[in-house]
């Protein structure tokens, strides 16, 4: 009863710091963020140490090489922590901006405004910038928020909340806009789930399988749903060959860990006798395996593919290499095995581009550039939550604006309906 209870108790004083933010100013808002990132910067010492006893920790348990490299920090890896604080306060504040505004035969001047959502549950695993990120955006967008990292990082996550809320205190906003769940009993995350008794007005889940699996069968509020990154390369025909070479290489190879990092390379038949050994050269070269299917296999050597490697999100140094008959069979193959995160065609051909972006249906879809760029700080956001895969509300990255809804401004002059 007694976690039944904390639990409840966040949930009120979330709602009544959600309040508080909501009517707060943008500068006020602002000067918090900034705030935030300059207590990031001076506990980068206290954040490394908690982060050091974390990885420890997991090493210890012996988890994967991949997991370790998302949850370590580094000084540099705290900096930009601070430097995305520093982003998103400069970046233009969302509440109340209208999106739209008409005015009606009868003289009724309708606008539809951005408002904040309320209160937002973050739950997340293994990457500590989360925190930072998730409370920063949610600030800026005017929403209170309560965090649950994965049990692997809570003491980094700890450390990053301390500042966060250090920040809010500077600014002369509730420390409770941001509360950090201090346990890691999984019967947290189901309370988060239920709603809080009504104080949780939207999920962010971001992490593994079996936690996305868990928040779409238990979520009894709407979830911004990130699932994995199956993400593909397509080379076409008429492709830059030494332009696909270092695209393929850094979409998979810039940092194997993250979502939007590549994990199939779909190569056209036209031209993969002549581009995949190239492009299979500078990937070994790069520390990267390589699985294929017979095609692949038989112009230059790799293991075999099997079924499951199509749909794999490896978040490793593996690359599956299929080769297709054209764009229709590539994107037939990523309709099949995609997982509506982020896809990209390298081509010179501006039809074929064209033809790719409209008719692949994934949160992100590019032209000539890496697949790892799917990411919030790099769209402008200042940062993201998450990339969300589902069709509702939110979609691709969730920054400050995705973290706000709308309402409907009437003004008129008397007016009534016959």
């Amino acid at each position: 009863m007694s976690l039944e209870n904390d639990m409840r108790d966040m949930g009120v004083r979330a709602r009544a710091a959600a309040a508080a933010i909501r009517n707060a100013d943008a500068a006020t808002r602002t000067a918090a963020l900034k705030a935030m990132a300059e207590h990031i910067r001076t506990s980068a010492l206290y954040i490394l140490d908690a982060n050091a006893e974390d990885v420890a920790a997991a090493k210890d348990a012996g988890l994967a090489p991949s997991f370790i490299d998302r949850l370590a920090l580094t000084p540099e890896r705290v900096e930009a922590i601070a430097t995305g604080l520093d982003a998103i306060a400069d970046i233009p504040d969302p509440v109340d901006a209208e999106t739209a505004r008409w005015m009606r035969p009868n003289g009724l001047d309708i606008a539809r405004v951005r408002t904040p959502i309320g209160v937002i549950g973050v739950i997340f695993e293994s990457r500590p910038n989360v925190a930072a990120d998730a409370g920063a955006l949610a600030l800026r967008a005017g929403n209170a928020t309560i965090l649950r990292g994965g049990s692997d990082s809570q003491m980094t996550v700890a450390n990053i909340g301390i500042a966060l809320r250090a920040g809010l205190r500077d600014a002369g906003l509730p420390e409770d806009a941001i509360q950090i769940v201090p346990t890691t009993d999984r019967a947290a995350v189901g309370m988060m789930l239920q709603g809080l008794d009504g104080a949780i007005d939207v999920i962010v889940s971001r992490g593994g399988k079996s936690l996305v699996a868990r928040v779409q069968a238990e979520a009894r509020v709407p979830v911004f749903a990130h699932l994995e990154g199956v993400c593909h390369t397509y080379v076409h025909k008429d492709a830059d060959a030494a332009k696909a070479a270092s695209i393929i290489v850094n979409a998979k190879m810039r940092r194997v860990s993250v979502c939007g990092a590549t994990e199939t390379l779909l190569i056209d038949r036209a031209v993969a006798p002549s581009l995949l050994p190239q492009i299979a050269d500078a990937l070994r070269v790069a520390g990267c395996a390589l699985r294929g299917d017979d095609a692949a296999r038989a112009i230059t050597p790799m293991d075999a593919a099997s079924e499951e490697d199509w749909r794999a999100e490896y978040l490793d140094s593996i690359l599956a290499v299929r080769v297709v008959e054209g764009l229709d069979e590539a994107i037939a193959h990523i309709a099949r095995y995609g997982t509506s995160h982020t896809e990209a065609i390298v081509t010179e051909d501006a039809a074929a581009a064209e033809s790719f972006l409209k008719r692949v249906d994934s949160a992100i879809v590019m032209v000539n550039a890496s697949t790892q760029f799917a990411d919030g700080g790099e769209f402008g956001f200042g940062g993201e939550i998450g990339i969300a895969t589902g069709r509702l509300h939110a979609r691709g990255p969730v920054g400050a604006e995705q973290l706000t809804t709308f309402k409907y401004v009437v003004r008129g002059t008397g007016q009534i309906r016959p």
